[in-house]
């Protein structure tokens, strides 16, 4: 189920969010996943916000299917991109190997730990055999609300493999790092490359 408070607080926090993504330069993690499509290869963009990413995925010759859960980010998107980004929520993903691959980068961090499993299998179902999944979370221990409002769940590095592993994924490659989120926290991330098996 969709965290409604989550969702609300996007809706109403366009700009400073823009602000926060508007100025950086193309993230080179998005071009290492792009480098491992093909033109024309069909990516889903999970949790688009602006769609950004898939702005760039477009650019570079990918066919993008950018989806979000916030109305205001869907309509800021077209606005913007005139890209096709629809609303939908995680729930919402039950295609059957359609996808060559899944840009889901810090958005299934709003998803209550009872359903990331669930999730997760949805998006190995959804990728062709050999399909590239992206994940990008936060690392940490139990739950929070940020000032906005916004819901995240943090897991360890083991708990995020154990969860891929158990999707159906094999893990190609990780990375760690840490960042300046919108509500004004440097917090560590986690990055994982899993392809479906």
């Amino acid at each position: 189920m969709a965290d409604q408070k989550t969702i609300a607080a996007y809706n109403g926090q366009v700009d400073t969010y823009l602000k926060m993504v508007g100025e950086l330069d193309v993230d080179p993690i998005l071009l290492r996943f792009i480098d491992r499509l093909k033109v024309s290869d069909y990516v889903l963009d999970l949790g688009c916000g602006p769609a950004l990413a898939s702005a760039v995925m477009r650019d570079k010759g990918l066919c993008v299917d950018p989806v979000d859960a916030a109305e205001a980010m869907v309509k800021l998107a077209n606005d913007k991109f005139n890209i096709g980004a629809r609303q939908a929520q995680f729930s919402d993903i039950d295609a059957t190997e359609i996808y060559h691959g899944v840009w889901a980068n810090f958005s299934l961090l709003h998803a209550q730990p009872q359903d990331l499993a669930a999730i997760l299998l949805a998006l190995h179902r959804a990728l062709k055999p050999q399909g590239v999944l992206h994940l990008g979370m936060k690392l940490g221990q139990g739950s929070k609300r940020d000032k906005y409002g916004r819901y995240y769940a943090y897991y360890s590095q083991a708990e995020f493999e154990a969860h891929l592993k158990g999707a159906g994924f094999s893990i190609e490659h990780i990375e760690l790092g840490e960042a300046l989120g919108m509500a004004g926290d440097m917090e560590p991330w986690i990055v994982l490359t899993g392809v479906a098996k």
